[in-house]
């Protein structure tokens, strides 16, 4: 799953941290692999035209079908670098989204209001994650796949539990 539960080195009242980013189905090692297989395939067909003039006609072509390809799986890369995280830190609960091209955006709340919706309909996506409880109302996770949102969603509620548990004395 593209999310994983960390312990932190703050002390035992801020046991956990979440971290979530985009599922990625081409590594960037399969990235390049791509890029080089579909420009060795597009010159094979050249080899037979080498040395007449029609190879600098269709050159150019062959340049900016590579180029156009290289540029769309680049651009996706840098659009789905998005990393979530969320601590859990004593009295407070900290959603910081690092998203695409370095913006940044921080929520923060006491965990023993915040609730953690799951919308089935009506999100821009099925099976949408929110946190309230704060000064306004968050997504999370929304690039998730749906199993993966209502596991999330199951997970984030039993570690408010456990949390909220720990923090009330006793």
């Amino acid at each position: 799953m593209p999310y994983e539960w960390t312990p932190t080195d703050t002390p035992a009242k801020a046991p956990k941290a979440l971290h979530l980013w985009p599922y990625r189905s081409l590594p960037k090692r399969g990235f390049v692999g791509f890029i080089g297989v579909t420009a060795l395939m597009i010159t094979l067909p050249l080899l037979a035209i080498l040395g007449s003039p029609v190879l600098w006609g269709l050159l150019p072509f062959f340049v900016i079908a590579i180029g156009g390809m290289y540029w769309a799986l680049d651009r996706n890369y840098r659009d789905g670098d998005i990393l979530e995280t969320l601590t859990f830190d004593g009295a407070r609960l900290h959603l910081t989204r690092q998203g695409p091209h370095g913006k940044r955006q921080t929520w923060e709340a006491n965990p023993h209001w915040v609730r953690v919706d799951l919308h089935a309909k009506g999100g821009p996506v099925p099976e949408y994650i929110t946190l309230s409880g704060g000064p306004r109302e968050v997504e999370l996770g929304a690039f998730l796949s749906e199993e993966e949102r209502v596991t999330l969603a199951r997970e984030l509620r039993q570690a408010l539990r456990d949390h909220n548990a720990q923090t009330v004395p006793a």
